[in-house]
């Protein structure tokens, strides 16, 4: 079989590394891809929005199925544009995508068919919002209702840091047409815990759970980031918490969007908070997250592709999705000065040790070596029979990743590890 995944980050390198697994897949397309993955498909230097592009090189080079994963594309509507020319995809039509595209849209939802979340109000005029910000006890939660690259929630301690930050997405367009209408929550409170669901519209099989460190520095401090670092499984998230939200969230979502007439496809992201009323809705994205899919996929025994085809082909029902019962730790290794400003164009190296056990997100191959081309540069990923282990050996294997102006957090999963313990 011949694949194609549209995207070039560490979660794609992570889920064409798993979708090679399968002995029927003789070739793999990656656009754009990126340099660190050359090693793993053949990466074609077509964006992941130019769905023109995307369309025309596969009437050019057929490919059996499509694997489309970043949020910008699937928004955009490839999986409808691959269709429309034959090509069968793992991954959300356009009309479903808006669960992702528009957070007032996300939040409707919830609120039409009792999905639990945090109350909430939607603004398009700016005035409205600050004097509605006026109003509301702090902490708030400002969020830009479009795609914002994972950095359009912003965390207000005071009414007057809410404000400013209103008036930065409607007024000075920070996140740019992303920002002109935000949507202002109350602050939720309690551990935080991602899921990864595949669904073929009907059914719903989450896969493992998992915690992410989106905070730039050492104990989640700095800038909000696409995420430095992840741990699976979660410690909070217990069966009777993971029951609660298949019937209270999970299956509810899926219902709620086939009523709507859209129904979803692929995998459909939860981010949840476990507050003291119960399992909440933080957000939701319509493709695999990142960095947690690197440590997912790891701890994934059944086939990723069989799977994939069975969320594209309604099967998913009878289809094993099967996890194993170890644990995974995942370590970014970004540029100094990321979500910020960075420098890149340094050279990347590793052991074959830790190459092996790491996704490359941001580099380019240049006469021979491998640069740094972006703030995250790869995700290095562990998996042991115990938590401990695996966050000493993730750390292990990452200081084998070397380039100049390297950084790292240095406490991915210690949040998780003081819950494991209890």
């Amino acid at each position: 079989m011949k694949l194609l995944v549209v995207g070039g980050g560490g979660r794609e390198h992570a889920i064409i590394k798993k979708l090679k697994e399968n002995p029927s897949v003789t070739e793999i397309y990656a656009l754009p891809g990126n340099g660190g993955m050359a090693a793993d498909a053949t990466c074609v230097p077509i964006g992941a929005t130019d769905l023109e592009g995307i369309v025309n090189f596969v009437r050019e080079h057929p490919v059996d199925y499509a694997v489309v994963t970043p949020d910008d594309p699937l928004v955009l509507g490839c999986v409808d544009r691959l269709n429309e020319v034959g090509v069968p995809c793992f991954g959300p039509r356009k009309n479903a995508a808006i669960i992702e595209g528009s957070k007032a849209f996300s939040k409707d939802l919830m609120k039409k068919y009792g999905i639990p979340t945090a109350r909430y109000e939607t603004f398009s005029d700016l005035q409205a919002a600050l004097d509605y910000v006026s109003t509301q006890p702090a902490p708030l939660v400002v969020k830009a209702d479009g795609l914002a690259l994972g950095k359009g929630v912003l965390i207000c301690q005071t009414r007057e840091e809410a404000a400013q930050a209103v008036t930065d997405m409607m007024a000075n367009a920070k996140f740019g047409a992303s920002g002109s209408t935000v949507v202002i929550e109350e602050f939720l409170e309690g551990p935080e815990v991602s899921v990864l669901s595949f669904t073929d519209g009907k059914t719903v099989k989450p896969m493992v759970s998992s915690m992410d460190h989106k905070r730039a520095g050492d104990g989640d401090t700095g800038l909000n980031t696409g995420g430095m670092g992840t741990v699976a499984p979660n410690p909070y998230y217990t069966p009777e918490i993971a029951r609660r939200c298949m019937e209270e969230i999970f299956l509810p979502t899926i219902r709620a969007m086939e009523q709507e007439g859209r129904p979803f496809t692929g995998c459909l992201y939860f981010g949840l908070m476990l507050t003291k009323d119960g399992p909440k809705v933080i957000e939701y994205n319509c493709r695999f997250g990142d960095p947690e899919t690197q440590v997912v996929l790891p701890l994934m025994e059944s086939d990723l592709l069989t799977v994939m085809k069975a969320t594209t082909d309604g099967t998913l029902a009878e289809t094993e999705v099967k996890f194993s019962d170890k644990s995974a730790c995942c370590v970014v290794t970004a540029s100094k000065g990321y979500p910020l400003h960075y420098e890149k164009g340094f050279e990347l190296t590793m052991t074959p040790e830790a190459a092996a056990h790491t996704y490359v997100a941001g580099a380019k191959l240049a006469e021979g070596k491998l640069l740094t081309a972006g703030g995250r540069v790869t995700g290095t990923t562990a998996v042991a029979a115990t938590l401990p282990e695996a966050i000493r050996e993730a750390y292990r294997l990452a200081e084998d990743v070397r380039f100049q102006n390297a950084y790292r957090r240095s406490d991915i999963g210690q949040r998780a590890l003081a819950a494991w313990r209890k």
